[in-house]
């Protein structure tokens, strides 16, 4: 077992840095007071229903990969309330700032987890996700570093087992190359279809997309994002 609780894995450096400049005195308070009530022990065997990690029944699941500061997942779950979310972010930063919003708006169908997602993605039952969210991941453009980047075959794999059939894998990125990086990989993958027909269904946000910050430099510095939707079969 490593320091943290977490099971001892080598993480598998989908991720940039950990931390940023330092933490506020009420934000390091936050992550060490309020966290460990919100965050998924991966040391426990994982449930047989993801209600039980909820203090009330939902209705289904949804996982949002690298949340940054939080401003979709805090939509999401702010307007859903009967679905039980999952957050996953590594950067110590961007957790501080989620948990300070969710000091103004509490809920009760937030999840979080402060390590690799893919050591979440091993530990959650198969078929127990309705959607799997992963917005603006770090593109990793140098070519030596494209291991580095989360799609990948063993990564799909990994989303496909834990998404019902039906469900939604959805990547959003301004950066092309990964862009085209993901069609390719998640095409060559038996699991997954792309659900578009036509240009505006992956240049149209997704239903109900609040936008973000980086979304919105994106855009005014000339790179228009794609907004991809897969379905498990």
């Amino acid at each position: 077992m490593v320091a943290d609780g977490h099971p001892e894995r080598r993480r598998e450096a989908f991720f940039g840095r950990l931390k940023g400049p330092k933490l506020r005195q009420h934000q390091a308070a936050l992550i060490a007071n309020r966290l460990p009530a919100l965050r998924l022990d991966l040391t426990m065997p994982p449930p047989a229903a993801l209600s039980a990690l909820y203090a009330s029944p939902k209705e289904r699941f949804r996982l949002e990969i690298g949340f940054g500061g939080g401003e979709h997942l805090l939509h999401r779950s702010g307007e859903d309330l009967a679905c039980g979310f999952i957050g996953v972010e590594p950067f110590v930063n961007g957790m501080a700032k989620l948990l300070s919003a969710l000091e103004a708006a509490p809920r009760d169908n937030l999840r979080l987890f402060d390590d690799d997602a893919a050591l979440l993605l091993d530990w959650l039952p198969a078929a127990s996700l309705d959607a799997v969210d992963l917005l603006y991941p770090d593109p990793w453009p140098k070519k030596r570093h494209f291991k580095r980047r989360f799609v990948n075959t063993k990564n799909l794999d990994r989303i496909a087992r834990v998404l019902k059939p039906g469900g939604y894998f959805r990547f959003a990125s301004d950066i092309d190359t990964y862009v085209n990086w993901t069609l390719r990989h998640v095409g060559d993958h038996s699991a997954f279809i792309w659900t578009a027909a036509r240009p505006a269904d992956w240049q149209t946000p997704f239903a109900g997309w609040p936008g973000t910050r980086y979304e919105a430099k994106a855009i005014r510095e000339g790179r228009p994002p794609a907004y991809l939707t897969f379905q498990r079969v």
